[in-house]
């Protein structure tokens, strides 16, 4: 079962706000007012028990009070700034590594309504480099992250394992063979349309070969690592709508939950 987050923190801020206009605008006047009421009978003072009797605030409400700035804080800045990711997967190496935690800013393509995703203050479009957390199209409960390839209106042709864009060829160059004496891998750095970062072909494998044309609204998209990465070469184009924002730094290593964290590989995406 996929464990939507961010339906739930919704439905706990909803709830908390709730009890805490509750307290703000009826159970804390009323209480005040019984206060207010005690003092006038008691000379000296009201009792400490009594007090603390007329002040009692039921556990629901100081509950209410207490997580709602919280979880308010917590959900505006997940849903309009940054949310944190981790990669679960080896379809982005080398530039990213499983065990990876990223950061995803929330409002570089627009300013989205959270669990609706609906954009309602447009900002900017992805472009070919980007690198794109989004809803995977066949099943929107589960987060993919590839590399954005071809924007609306692009044809994108992949043959050979060399990436062409309206027909021009994306330049690579061989870095390394891995191993060196008898490689299975091949460590490239291809320059997309201007950004430069490195991709992985395995020597092996073939590659898929084909031809798309990007639809309006919709994008191609890819994995650093070519041959080990389910994208749009096979199953289609990310639509808008189900963007959920550019990741632009990695935070932290954890590979397993059994293993340190790293902080040493702090660093910004290419």
């Amino acid at each position: 079962m996929n464990f939507d987050f961010a339906l739930v923190l919704v439905v706990a801020t909803l709830l908390t706000a709730v009890g805490w206009i509750t307290d703000r605008f009826w159970l804390a006047p009323a209480r005040q007012e019984r206060i207010r009421q005690a003092g006038a009978q008691f000379a000296a003072g009201i009792p400490e028990d009594t007090m603390v009797q007329l002040n009692r605030v039921p556990g629901w409400v100081d509950l209410s009070r207490s997580l709602f700035p919280v979880l308010l804080l917590v959900l505006l800045l997940r849903s309009f700034l940054v949310e944190p990711f981790q990669i679960p997967s080896g379809s982005m190496l080398p530039t990213l590594k499983i065990g990876d935690f990223i950061l995803v800013n929330k409002f570089h393509y627009g300013l989205r309504l959270p669990v609706l995703n609906s954009k309602i203050v447009p900002v900017s479009d992805p472009k070919a480099g980007d690198v794109v957390v989004f809803k995977y199209p066949k099943d929107p409960s589960v987060n993919y992250i590839k590399r954005v390839v071809g924007v609306p209106g692009d044809r994108i042709r992949y043959q050979n394992k060399m990436l062409f864009i309206n027909g021009k060829p994306q330049p690579q160059e061989l870095l390394a063979q891995l191993p060196p004496t008898s490689p299975r891998q091949l460590l490239l750095v291809e320059n997309l349309d201007g950004v430069q970062h490195q991709v992985y072909h395995d020597v092996a494998n073939p590659g898929i070969v084909g031809e798309w044309v990007v639809p309006d609204g919709q994008y191609f998209v890819m994995g650093d690592n070519r041959d080990n990465s389910n994208d749009s070469r096979y199953w289609g184009f990310v639509p808008d709508e189900l963007l959920v924002g550019k990741a632009f730094a990695v935070w932290m290593h954890w590979e397993t939950f059994f293993s340190l964290p790293s902080f040493g590989d702090v660093r910004l995406i290419d």
